[in-house]
């Protein structure tokens, strides 16, 4: 099913000139400092002394550009067990040696309940985080997996993705993981990509510039408007008509530093 979403911006006469303006911000401000910024994908270690190297063709360049990487906010060794009557959990394998302690790993990672798993034998995990991204244009978000950057040790399994638009529906990531082989251990360290976030906009060929958003009242208000949705109702698509009723004009309102995640 389509749904058609279309915000006018402040500025819906220059829509289609300029890059397109997508705001980030973290949902939560006290881990802060462990959440790095997003970061615009980039062949920056690839060699461009020959006039034909990949790392200088316009659509690699074009690709790269609408691909900005989430990195993983710690240190991560987690097991799939079952408790003695049978209830799926994730043992933290680091234990004491854990950079992260066990209650503030409890609050970000999530089994979740078995009857929702898509397949019987594959767990699938959660790990909140608080970052959010919103926009004044239409913009579609979708989180992938980081198919650009190489790991020696692959995962065990496969991210879930996801698409929404983020001018109507801008709620906080997680990382989603469906474990195919919960044998083997789920390794993430502080640092490597997580995922990407690649954004869609229209025309599609305008550029995108992801700027840190202030959590102005107005965008906490719509936020918590929208908050929770997904516990009441099984299709949330089917609430954007609702929620555009009750967006405020302004979503974006870049932040007064000099610090930029592009």
């Amino acid at each position: 099913m389509h749904f058609s979403v279309s915000i006018d911006p402040p500025d819906a006469g220059e829509r289609g000139s300029g890059p397109v303006r997508v705001g980030w911000f973290l949902g939560d401000d006290k881990p802060g400092v462990v959440f790095q910024p997003p970061e615009r994908v980039r062949s920056v270690e690839m060699s461009k002394s020959h006039a034909k190297s990949a790392s200088r063709c316009p659509a690699v360049i074009n690709l790269e550009s609408r691909y900005f990487v989430i990195k993983c906010p710690f240190d991560l060794h987690l097991q799939f067990v079952r408790s003695p009557e049978g209830k799926p959990l994730v043992r933290n394998a680091l234990g004491e040696k854990s950079p992260v302690r066990s209650k503030k790993l409890a609050e970000h990672l999530h089994v979740v309940g078995e009857a929702e798993w898509r397949y019987k034998d594959r767990p699938t995990i959660q790990i909140s985080l608080p970052y959010v991204f919103v926009a004044d244009e239409p913009v579609y978000l979708s989180q992938v997996a980081p198919f650009m950057h190489y790991r020696a040790d692959p995962l065990p399994g496969t991210i879930f993705g996801g698409r929404f638009p983020i001018n109507v529906w801008p709620r906080p990531l997680m990382w989603a993981f469906e474990w195919h082989d919960p044998s083997k251990d789920i390794i993430l360290h502080r640092g490597e990509p997580l995922f990407y976030a690649m954004f869609e906009t229209e025309p599609a060929d305008r550029a995108v510039q992801v700027v840190e958003a202030e959590k102005t009242p107005e965008l906490q208000e719509y936020l918590q408007h929208i908050a929770g949705a997904v516990n009441y109702v099984n299709q949330t698509f089917s609430l954007f008509k609702a929620a555009e009723e009750r967006r405020p004009a302004r979503l974006v309102t870049p932040r007064n530093i000099n610090r930029k995640s592009d």
